[in-house]
């Protein structure tokens, strides 16, 4: 139950509409309840049997008075007007119940759609938001799939299996314990030996449910798993056609369908059972009740009128219990899908933000790693180790070294997407954990191997991060990253959908929108990680003639294996094992012949 405390907070910003389903309910079912005793007259006027007259009861808002004043008020009107008249108002008595009955109950659901909207529209951007706040470690370890498998299905299942049973279990209860209480005054006996039977039949239904939310959370898991893959082929189609893997992926596929299939099979079984056993056993109740309440009728113990009345309050019983019975099964099987997003919702940041963060507005003096170490888990060991360095503002720093040395880890920590193990990282003498991290990536331009465009405009991946509207601005960026002149040959111009990750474009094309995108942006720290690795000679020249554009006066870090576009670098930083081994101009380093003259000769070689 856990998880229905949390959902209830959800509840906060709706409690006018939920008072007022509350209210809706109440009603529902007082003219529901009331409606039991109102049957009585017309089997009375029915059968011929109508009470006595006796002496003015005194009216009161409690059940026996009530039911006493009714009786007084219809023997009177028989006496006064006669059978077919008096029929007449308790036929208009009846409509009068009913529609205000069913009135409320339409008032109920409408006061409860909003509710249940608004709570999955809630839960869903609250995990979006989560999902934007997770670190990159995290994103390493899972699948994306299972991710997306949370946000949609597993939030569908919360609001099919919880959401959708809040309005049986405030008025099913209300409906069965007023029906109880008419049950109780009509005949106390006959209701002790209703209870009975109904205990009995809780008991067994509830044994049930608890296997259900075991194999609900199993389900859920498979289908995170199937969504995963479908995610992973999606993206990787390439690939698995040019290998003709079809057929691999598709046995793969089949066995994960086949899994969700069983695991399917085995929670429907378990719920379907819910309404049939329910019923079977409401139908044994009813045939004891019949053969006991009869005995009665035939001692007259108790009138048939009321007799028949009774019956209609335990019928009035047995579709509110059928259905919090199948409440009950939905709630464990919704309860399954919260514990899962609840899972993601409850991760603890490992960057954290700190309360007091320092705002930050400009980068005016260097950049100073001190004594700085990195390691994702202790088991793997140190990625980066003893990292001492200081760039000043306005210089060009380059980073090579074999794949695995720690370059990319390097600037992951300037942008926080890590924190240091040890040591520290300055910005103009303050350590980045006491800035706003917000305002501290605001200072940086990411340029990265991969270019990750969104599908949308060109006009709108060009400035996306960016609070500027300037469409002059961005047209001035494209050209500056020599992306105007393909752009404009598109068919919309700066209006073209490019498509999903941009596939519309070629890889330079992508790239160059990327530069332009951090031109727009004019960040004062600029990091590049491999921007030109994976171009083609003509895409490499436009792409790097963009890049030392934008470098023009800024501080940056360079990543790059084509140690031809770093030369001119202010200082070149060579790692090794998580460790600057060498450092200095490219001329100071060929003259000290060690790992960057050995890379300068065999990419020469390559060459």
């Amino acid at each position: 139950m856990r998880q229905l405390k949390k959902l209830t907070r959800y509840l906060i910003p709706y409690r006018k509409l939920l008072f007022a389903n509350i209210l809706s309910n109440i009603l529902m079912a007082f003219f529901t309840v009331i409606s039991i005793p109102a049957i009585i007259p017309f089997l009375h006027i029915l059968i011929g049997t109508a009470p006595e007259i006796a002496e003015t009861p005194p009216f009161g808002w409690n059940i026996p008075d009530l039911i006493g004043w009714v009786k007084y008020s219809f023997a009177s009107m028989v006496a006064e007007q006669g059978r077919p008249a008096t029929l007449k108002y308790v036929c208009f008595f009846i409509i009068f119940i009913f529609f205000f009955k069913n009135l409320f109950h339409y008032l109920a659901a409408a006061f409860m759609a909003p509710i249940r909207n608004g709570i999955v529209r809630d839960i869903r951007q609250q995990l979006y938001a989560k999902f934007l706040d997770l670190p990159l470690s995290y994103y390493s370890e899972e699948r994306k799939g299972d991710l997306l498998s949370r946000l949609t299905v597993d939030v569908q299942e919360v609001e099919i299996s919880i959401l959708s049973m809040m309005v049986t279990i405030v008025r099913d209860p209300l409906i069965m314990l007023g029906s109880l209480a008419v049950m109780i005054y009509f005949s106390p006996g006959l209701m002790l030996f209703v209870f009975g039977l109904l205990i009995f039949t809780v008991l067994v239904i509830g044994g049930i449910g608890k296997r259900l939310k075991k194999d609900s959370v199993v389900v859920q898991e498979s289908m995170g798993e199937m969504i995963a893959n479908v995610e992973e082929s999606l993206s990787g189609i390439k690939i698995i056609k040019g290998f003709a893997a079809e057929k691999f992926r598709n046995r793969h596929f089949t066995n994960i369908n086949n899994n969700y299939r069983n695991a399917m099979n085995r929670l429907l079984w378990r719920k379907n059972l819910a309404s049939p056993l329910s019923e079977f056993l409401g139908i044994v109740v009813v045939a004891a009740l019949l053969w006991f309440g009869a005995q009665q009728v035939f001692a007259n113990d108790l009138s048939a009128p009321t007799f028949f009345a009774f019956l209609y309050a335990f019928f009035n019983i047995i579709a509110p219990a059928k259905s919090f019975s199948s409440a009950y099964f939905n709630i464990q099987k919704g309860l399954a899908a919260a514990t899962r997003i609840d899972q993601v919702l409850e991760i603890a940041p490992t960057i954290i933000k700190s309360k007091d963060a320092q705002p930050f507005s400009a980068f005016e003096t260097s950049i100073r790693y001190e004594g700085v170490g990195f390691s994702y888990s202790k088991a793997e060991g140190n990625v980066l180790e003893d990292i001492n360095l200081e760039i000043p503002k306005g210089k060009v720093i380059a980073l090579v070294g074999a794949s695995g040395s720690g370059k990319s880890t390097f600037v992951d920590l300037l942008a926080r997407f890590y924190d240091p193990t040890i040591g520290r990282i300055l910005i103009d003498h303050r350590d980045i954990r006491t800035l706003k991290i917000s305002d501290l990536r605001n200072q940086l331009g990411i340029v990265s191997q991969e270019p990750i465009l969104f599908h949308d405009t060109i006009y709108n991946n060009i400035l996306f991060g960016t609070k500027t509207k300037n469409r002059a601005a961005v047209i001035e960026a494209a050209k500056i990253a020599n992306a105007h002149e393909f752009i404009m040959a598109t068919e919309q111009g700066y209006d073209s959908v490019i498509g999903d990750r941009g596939n519309k474009l070629s890889g330079g094309q992508k790239q160059r929108l990327t530069i332009a995108r951090a031109i727009l942006k004019n960040p004062a720290i600029l990091i590049l990680d491999e921007a030109t690795s994976a171009l083609d000679a003509e895409s490499e020249q436009l792409v790097q003639d963009a890049l030392n554009k934008l470098m023009k006066n800024r501080t940056a870090i360079v990543i790059a294996h084509r140690l031809a576009t770093i030369q001119m670098a202010d200082e070149i930083l060579v790692m090794e094992a998580g460790r600057i081994t060498e450092r200095g101009n490219h001329q100071q380093l060929l003259e000290q012949k060690g790992t960057y003259h050995s890379l300068v000769n065999l990419q020469n070689l390559e060459g």
